[in-house]
């Protein structure tokens, strides 16, 4: 392989005098031959790591996510004030929505969709050792192709492999804290300010504990990629010998 990079070097040395042409298709050559090389480096890296060492280390980068995640949405404004999670007014209830600002009564629009975020807030702090538990389901068969994957990959995995049980076990946490906060109450208070118009609606007939726990979900899972993402690309963010063995071995 050095002895590739080597003669196409001296190729590119002596091409003063080509034409713009052939030498864009020999940086071409050079760059798929730089790739050529990052990929064997990475595939013998990997190859020196034990599959046990790789399972560990997207173990611990998983359960570190995890705890990235609880920490960010467990707290006050973790769903309400990150755009990136924030809990809209689900769009089965866009009419009611519309109809409730067309009156002039945003104000219960906007305090049923900043309750539902609070009461996702108070249940994420209670999923981190759900999620853990996910964590220990990963096999080794699964863990090269999930190092060698997507930015993601290893939480796509945890999604797909404990997503359902996840939901099992959210669902009664999310549900104590929407009546908690209030949700539920809020809920339908949305209907009762509605006037005659809420006889044509009927709140039993949406599931809103169903939208907050999925909601949940889906922030806790944005949250926990956003920190695999960081610890792929980012030394920095390996603060264990085996993160560093393990995803210093796909730089």
């Amino acid at each position: 392989m050095n002895l590739k990079i080597t003669a196409l070097t001296l190729c590119l040395l002596t091409t003063t005098h080509a034409n713009a042409g052939w030498f864009d298709s020999l940086k071409e050559k050079a760059t798929e031959i730089k790739d050529e090389v990052k990929q064997e480096y990475s595939d013998t890296t990997v190859s020196a790591l034990s599959d046990e060492d790789i399972t560990a280390g997207l173990k611990e980068a998983l359960v570190k996510a995890a705890d990235y995640s609880v920490d960010k949405l467990g707290r006050a404004g973790g769903f309400a004030d990150n755009t990136k999670v924030r809990i809209p007014m689900p769009e089965k209830l866009s009419k009611l929505e519309k109809l409730l600002r067309k009156t002039g009564q945003d104000k219960y629009a906007d305090e049923f969709v900043e309750t539902m975020n609070h009461a996702a807030e108070t249940s994420a702090g209670a999923t981190l050792e759900i999620l853990k538990t996910g964590v220990k389901n990963l096999t080794i068969s699964d863990a090269k192709n999930i190092l060698n994957g997507p930015d993601d990959a290893a939480t796509q995995y945890l999604r797909k492999t404990g997503g359902a049980e996840l939901t099992r076990q959210i669902s009664p946490i999310v549900k104590d804290a929407t009546g908690k906060t209030g949700v539920t109450r809020l809920y339908k208070k949305l209907y009762d300010n509605l006037g005659f118009m809420g006889k044509y609606m009927k709140p039993e007939d949406y599931d809103i504990d169903a939208y907050v726990t999925n909601k949940t979900l889906d922030g806790i899972f944005v949250m926990i990629a956003e920190q695999e993402k960081m610890i792929r690309d980012n030394p920095l963010e390996r603060t264990s010998d085996i993160l560093k063995s393990v995803f210093g071995s796909t730089d």
